[in-house]
This record gives structure tokens, sequence and C-alpha cells, in this order.
């Protein structure tokens, strides 16, 4: 169980996908914003003064459930949300846990019972200046709001992303500065690795391939964004 966890914006997603890219089969991929509390009994002029930026917004016994049922190797069932009109959809997805299972999210470190069932923690830092650029494009061409509107929202949540965000660093096993460094982007390389070989025999001289291969993904960073 790997865990990318970091503010809005810090590239969770985007690390996400490229660990995908050189894990292949051995792996797959869960998000922590389809566990948001569904919103559908209130009005939807409602919906959108809610906080969806403290951890008490998603629904954390579902989102274990799925994270022990990802443990266990056991099929399980994954809700999904729409951020456009802040509701849960109606069907949960089947969903068939990886030998690797990736998760990133704002807080999968911030409550004790979560971030026990992770074997690798995560921690992107990264400089405000460039979150706020990443959210902007993020929310203006997928989730259909204006770029003055997710500024003022980004600079009203900044003390929550302090005291609900920020702290988890001190539970990450790595934490990785924008913009990387290629120590850290070998030590992630390493741990990958060792996460590999348990219950699998890969041969000792495909090593340095992986890491000349996530060395190669990471630093293509021009674009990540969420």
């Amino acid at each position: 169980m790997i865990a990318i966890v970091g503010g809005s914006g810090a590239g969770k997603g985007w690390m996400a996908e490229r660990l995908l890219r050189i894990l292949g089969e051995h792996a797959g991929r869960l998000t922590l914003d389809d566990f948001y509390r569904d919103r559908s009994h209130l009005a939807s002029d409602r919906r959108k003064y809610l906080s969806f930026d403290v951890p008490s917004a998603i629904d954390w016994e579902c989102a274990e459930q799925v994270l022990q049922d990802c443990l266990m190797g056991q099929p399980t069932r994954v809700p999904r949300y729409d951020f456009s009109t802040h509701v849960r959809l109606p069907v949960r997805e089947e969903w068939q846990p990886k030998p690797l299972v990736v998760v990133d999210g704002l807080w999968l470190l911030w409550r004790e019972s979560t971030r026990r069932l992770f074997n690798l923690k995560i921690y992107l830092d990264c400089p405000s200046s460039v979150r706020l650029g990443r959210r902007v494009a993020r929310d203006v061409a997928e989730r259909g709001r204006t770029a003055a509107s997710v500024e003022t929202r980004f600079h009203s949540i900044a003390p929550l992303h302090e005291r609900y965000v920020e702290p988890q660093k001190q539970w990450a096993d790595l934490v990785m500065a924008h913009p990387f460094k290629e120590a850290d982007m070998l030590q992630l390389a390493d741990r990958l690795w060792t996460l590999l070989q348990n219950g699998s025999r890969l041969p000792s001289w495909m090593h340095a391939t992986f890491r000349e291969e996530l060395l190669t993904l990471l630093k293509s960073n021009e674009t990540h964004r969420d």
C-alpha cells in the first residue's frame, strides 16, 4: 500500500500516474477524492458553501473499509464523487486490488488508523505559488470553475493547508520537495523496488533499469498539477 500526500496542486495525481506507468500490471490506483461525504440531501445552492478542505469532509469509515479490503487482496466497491454537483454517484464500482495499491489524497496520513495501513508514505512538498497555478488549470478545465473563483478559494483555505496538510510530513517515509532532487527520486525507486520484490522474483539486474526509468519519468515534471 503506497500513500501519496500533499497539498492541492502538489502533484499527487501526476505522481500516482507515473508510478502506475512504471509498476505496470503490478499496481492499481485509488484516490481519496472519491470518498468525500455525499451531500445529495442538501439543496444544491447550499453545497457550494460547505468546506471540502478539512479531513472531516471525508467518509473515513468507507475509505478505511476499502483500504482494508485491498490489504486482504479482496474485491471491493469504490464510490465515485461528482465535484460539479458535490454528490456521490449512486452506484459504487467493483474494484479488484493489485499487489501494489497506489492511493493519493490530501489527508491520508492525518488519522493514525489510516496511515498505519500503508507500507510506503510519500509527502510531496510544493510551494503555494506553484500549487495555485496547477489548481487553476485543473479546476477551470475539469470542474467548470473560473480562475478568479479558484484563486479566491485557494487563498481562503491556506490556513487549513497549514493546519491539516503540512503536519503530515512528520509521518512520511519520504518527503519529496519541488523540484525533485535526484537523490530523492533514487530513494523512491529503491523503496518501490523493495515492495516489488515482496512476493515476486524479479531478477536483480532489472533494479538498475527500474531506477533509470523512474528517473526519466519524474524528470519530465513540467506539466504535473494535481
